[in-house]
Parts: structure tokens; C-alpha cells; sequence
């Protein structure tokens, strides 16, 4: 067993998310896949596997018991975080996945294929000229802009009643201030990082 299966296996037991062959499976694959474009794409700055699998696996995998509802748009998904770690463990829901960066949008379309992901899709364009007939549950936003600028940008995604998931590093109190919207504030303890996460989810 390599160094970063054996990390990920004790990272998702530490999560109490059941730890399945063909899940870990997947998510090895997916960081593998990141390790080969990000050479040419630059899709992230972390280079060593050993922190991808806390810094992209487990953070995004971190948040699932805070999921709502069966359709959910990842705004700003970059190289497919949190969405894809999530999708592959939560095949019944849907995950779209929208980037205005032409390359990572290219890299997650291949990744969806290559993983076999029926339940994630990925659309390139800009989060204000996203259109939808039929809007979704939740939004979820990792590392893409303030709340005020999330909440402007991305509530007309979201059916009434639905919500925004943002993952967020320290608590961002100045933010919290600025929005004018009922928000709860969650702790995140995401296995082998010292540093603060944080999940805000603002009601809609």
C-alpha cells in the first residue's frame, strides 16, 4: 500500500465515511490525474501527493454530512473540488460543475470520463451568465470569492428554500457582517491539516 492510500484510508476512517476499495480507488486515480495535467495546466500549486490527499481529498470529502437536496452546482470548481471527491460518494446525487478557466474545466471533463462519474458535469462559463431552467438545491464554493460576492453572484442558481455551502479558512467575520442573509457557522476538522476550516451556509 502506497504512503498516500495508506493516509487516505485513515483520513476517511477519522471522517467516519466508510472506507470502500472502489472509492479509494477513484480518488487515487483522480490525484494521480492531477499530478499528470497539472504539469502542463497548473491546476494547483500543491505539488507533493501526500498533502493533496489532505488539502483536496479529505477537505472536500470533510463536508459531506453538510450536503442538501440531489442537484448541486460547484461554482469556481477549479480542478474539481470539493465535486468530484463528493460525487464519487455520493452517486445519487447531481453535481454540475462550472469554471470560467477553458484548461480546468478540459481537465474535469476528462477526469469525469476517465472515473466514470454518470453523476457529475461540467460546464465552462462565467457563474453570472450561468441560465438554468430548472435552478438547484445547493451551491457550493471553495476558496472562490467573499460572501457578499458569492451571494451576489450565484442566487439566482438556487431554488427558494435552497442554500450556499462555502468552504472557507479562518472565519471570515467581516464577510459574515457584510451579508444580509440568515448564515450558520460550522467547524471543520479535516484529518492531517493544522490549519482553520470552516464551512458557512447561508439560508435562502
Amino acid at each position: 500500500m502506497t504512503n498516500e492510500e495508506n493516509l487516505l484510508r485513515e483520513g476517511l476512517a477519522t471522517l467516519n465515511v466508510p472506507v470502500d476499495d472502489d472509492k479509494v480507488a477513484k480518488l487515487l486515480a483522480f490525484l494521480a490525474l492531477i499530478e499528470k495535467w497539472n504539469k502542463a495546466y497548473n491546476l494547483t500549486a500543491i505539488r507533493r501527493r501526500e498533502e493533496m490527499v489532505s488539502l483536496h481529498l479529505l477537505d472536500s470529502i470533510a463536508i459531506l454530512p453538510h450536503l442538501e437536496g440531489t442537484r448541486i452546482i460547484d461554482v469556481g470548481t477549479g480542478a474539481g473540488l470539493p465535486s468530484i471527491p463528493l460525487a464519487i460518494f455520493r452517486p445519487d446525487v447531481q453535481f454540475q460543475l462550472l469554471d470560467s478557466n477553458a484548461k480546468k474545466t478540459r481537465f474535469v471533463q476528462q477526469a469525469i470520463l476517465e472515473l466514470r462519474l454518470e453523476n457529475a458535469m461540467v460546464t465552462h462559463c462565467r457563474v453570472e451568465e450561468m441560465m438554468v431552467t430548472q435552478r438547484f438545491d445547493m451551491v457550493l464554493t471553495r476558496a472562490f470569492a467573499s460572501l457578499p460576492d458569492i451571494v451576489a453572484l450565484t442566487t439566482h442558481l438556487v431554488r427558494e428554500g435552497g442554500s450556499l455551502l462555502c468552504m472557507k479558512g479562518q472565519v471570515p467575520e467581516d464577510e459574515l457582517v457584510a451579508i444580509d442573509a440568515h448564515a450558520t457557522l460550522m467547524s471543520i476538522n479535516v484529518p492531517y491539516l493544522e490549519a482553520k476550516r470552516c464551512l458557512v451556509k447561508i439560508h435562502l
